[in-house]
């Protein structure tokens, strides 16, 4: 398998090109492949492993000619507005592909034979300054392949602590070590012994990720409870939690929505409902977890004008045990890239360690904060995530950040008013406030539908079909909505909402 100098120069004169002119035309690049170039992507692809070889120029022109016109722009172009999906800054882009090139795994800190969990470590302390979080409040910090992981981290430390508070309770001064940890016994064995029936998890409309972290880490999608208020269902029922809390044979972890995935709205909104929420929490012995896919991001923005939104994501480091986010949606760095913060070193040893693996002991002795990756998640093995984080960060710094999420939210809203004072589209959800009151609560998702409910049932489609923008449908109050939902840094609230009105003009017309 030899590959010449000139082979290696050819080919990457052809990928440097290729992606010059992709990057370069972003801001026009449809949101879907059309038809056509999806059915040629397709019928290209090798059928059978060949029995000699291509060669590495044949194939990067197939990967280039073939196979790349058949990717949706889901993170090139700005108008992509399904799920929460993000882009690529230039920065982060670049850095991966140094990620790639050098292909270190961050699983053991090495200090003396790479820089990779050092950068690692300083690519997380800058964000949580992004964040403003102290890093003194959470030692334990890691990437994670999304907040999907993060979830499973966050429950799965949850889990750990609330058997252990009982199993403490019931042997009262015996302490086993480790041999006694839930980490150790096993779920059931550390119920039995704890007597407790059911680790609950108690949120308000949670993410789909809750119910498969619960149902990845054995207690089950119906542990998944959720006790919101009516008529305001993201918001803590707090008579009814601490019912739920009370159970006698239930150990209870307390989930916050930091962005609801529907509406981009949150759960909290005041520093006196975070230290209610707190208060059960010690009452009772819960862990608290954040769910911050997007919505802790809001805790970078400042003045009246996002005040409302902002105060969905502050204070809660003041209750917080873990926080899940994401970095590969408003941070606008490559998939797979997620953050996992928690507060107490010892349980994250406890669920993570990596026993009995003489051969991942090198022997360093450190005093600083950086633990190897695979005691701190799920992987042995992982790619360096967060050099492109590290990358972003000091490329455009907290300035630069701010004013691209500023310039998401104030498009959001721009969209939010249009369709609010058109005759065919009905903002969502309803509300009783009215003009800019309505719009202050706002974030980055804008849900609504049409109010021919004929077109209502197409209109996902009949956008999508457009290839200018891209929307993803939902259910609201049992009927299908739409989701606008804004996260690349490339927006740009004056010429995309023009794009947007065109689009939706047409879908109405015709």
């Amino acid at each position: 398998m030899e590959v010449t100098h000139d082979d290696l120069h050819s080919v990457q004169s052809l990928l440097r090109d290729y992606s010059v002119a992709l990057v370069s035309q972003s801001k026009s690049h449809p949101t879907l492949p059309p038809a056509d170039s999806l059915s040629r992507a397709r019928s290209g692809l090798l059928q059978t492993l060949p029995l000699t070889g291509h060669g590495l120029t044949p194939t990067i022109s197939h990967l280039i000619d073939s196979i790349g016109p058949g990717f949706s722009g889901s993170s090139l172009s700005p108008n992509y507005y399904g799920f929460v999906t993000g882009g690529l800054t230039p920065a982060a882009r670049l850095a991966d592909n140094i990620v790639t090139l050098y292909d270190q795994n961050t699983m053991v800190d090495l200090p003396d034979e790479s820089i990779a969990t050092i950068v690692e470590d300083r690519a997380l302390l800058m964000l949580m300054e992004l964040l403003n979080f102290e890093p003194k409040i959470w030692p334990r910090r890691s990437f994670t392949t999304g907040a999907t992981s993060s979830n499973v981290l966050g429950l799965a430390c949850g889990r750990e602590w609330v058997l252990q508070k009982r199993l403490t309770k019931v042997r009262g001064d015996c302490d086993r070590g480790n041999e006694g940890r839930v980490g150790e016994l096993g779920l059931l064995e550390a119920c039995r012994e704890a007597g407790i029936d059911r680790v609950q998890v108690l949120t308000t409309m949670p993410h789909s990720s809750l119910r498969k972290a619960a149902s990845i880490l054995g207690l089950g999608r119906a542990s998944v409870v959720d006790v919101g208020l009516g008529g305001n269902e993201l918001a803590f029922d707090m008579p009814s939690l601490e019912r739920a809390l009370s159970h006698e044979r239930c150990a209870s972890i307390i989930v916050v929505s930091c962005g609801e995935v529907n509406t981009g709205g949150f759960a909290t909104h005041s520093k006196k409902e975070v230290l209610q929420l707190k208060g059960l929490c010690e009452k009772y012995g819960a862990w608290l977890h954040v769910d911050g896919a997007f919505g802790i991001f809001a805790r970078t923005l400042t003045g009246q004008e996002f005040a409302q939104v902002a105060s969905g994501a502050l204070y809660l480091e003041l209750a917080a045990d873990s926080i899940a986010g994401d970095a590969h949606k408003l941070l606008n760095v490559p998939y797979d890239c997620g953050f996992f913060l928690c507060r107490h070193v010892d349980i994250t040893q406890q669920v993570f360690q990596n026993p009995n693996a003489a051969y991942l002991n090198t022997g360093v002795q450190r005093s600083g904060p950086i633990t190897s990756s695979m005691n701190n998640g799920v992987e042995n093995s992982r790619r360096l995530r967060g050099l492109p984080v590290y990358a972003t960060l000091m490329a455009y710094g907290r300035t630069g950040y701010v004013d691209m999420l500023e310039r998401q939210v104030r498009f959001a809203r721009a969209v939010a008013s249009y369709l609010d004072s058109h005759d065919s589209f009905q903002l969502l959800p309803k509300t009783s406030e009215e003009g800019s009151g309505a719009l202050e609560g706002i974030y980055i998702i804008v849900l609504f539908r049409a109010k021919d409910a004929g077109l209502n049932q197409r209109l996902v489609s009949k956008i999508n079909e457009s290839r200018r923008m891209y929307v993803s449908g939902t259910i609201w109050e049992s009927q299908p909505a739409s989701r606008i939902a804004v996260s690349n840094w490339q927006a740009d609230p004056s010429s995309d909402l023009e794009l947007v009105k065109e689009v939706l003009e047409k879908v109405v017309t015709g």
